[in-house]
């Protein structure tokens, strides 16, 4: 379990999932499934979301500097892989599962290298809506490359495809996600608490 101490500065970056419309005028703008973890989390705790809609790997890693210097954060959340599967079917515009390893590699590196811990997130596709599970097909390594790192650089790991799968056994998908893709109140809600029961907040 990953310790955060009153004080810390934690960021949370990826894409829509992790945007859900925040505000970019206000930068402590929160939405979302982070907006929740920063209500149950310490007061002392500083909270940055710079989540971008539509972004892919390529584009996290080749902002992730950028938010670090923004944000100076202790610990980073880290959400992206869904728009490198979808790109492949909407836009002709595939990212291997090879070139997904690699930028995320990159984007992990840096954030060792700037001294922060990682909370790695696996990306995630709920069966909601039938045409939209083809994804299955491109997604499900990408989902086996994030395990990967995560052994090898997560400070904390929150399994959100097999998680949402478990939870699909009593809830109706349709509650948790409206697309398959991003999640409903509800949806957030789950991933806030699957996120806080991996992390401890302490003075």
């Amino acid at each position: 379990m990953l310790t955060i101490h009153s004080g810390a500065r934690v960021l949370f970056d990826g894409d829509s999932v992790t945007d859900c419309g925040r505000d970019r005028q206000d930068r402590h703008s929160l939405s979302g499934y982070n907006d929740k973890i920063a209500r149950n989390a310490h007061a002392g705790v500083e909270f940055f979301n710079r989540g971008i809609s539509g972004d892919r790997s390529k584009d996290l890693l080749a902002r992730i500097e950028s938010d670090l210097r923004d944000t100076k954060p202790d610990v980073v959340s880290i959400l992206i892989g869904i728009n490198d599967t979808w790109r492949r079917y909407d836009e002709n515009d595939p990212t291997t599962a090879l070139a997904y390893e690699q930028n995320m590699r990159g984007i992990l590196k840096t954030v060792r290298a700037f001294g922060a811990k990682i909370i790695l997130l696996e990306p995630f596709l709920l069966p909601t809506l039938e045409r939209f599970q083809i994804f299955r097909e491109d997604l499900d390594f990408k989902i086996d490359a994030a395990r990967k790192l995560a052994r090898e650089f997560a400070d904390a790991y929150v399994p959100l495809d097999g998680l949402f799968a478990e939870e699909t056994l009593t809830t109706e998908p349709a509650l948790l996600s409206f697309d398959s893709v991003h999640p409903t109140e509800l949806g957030n809600e789950k991933i806030a608490r699957w996120w806080l029961e991996r992390v401890r907040f302490e003075v």
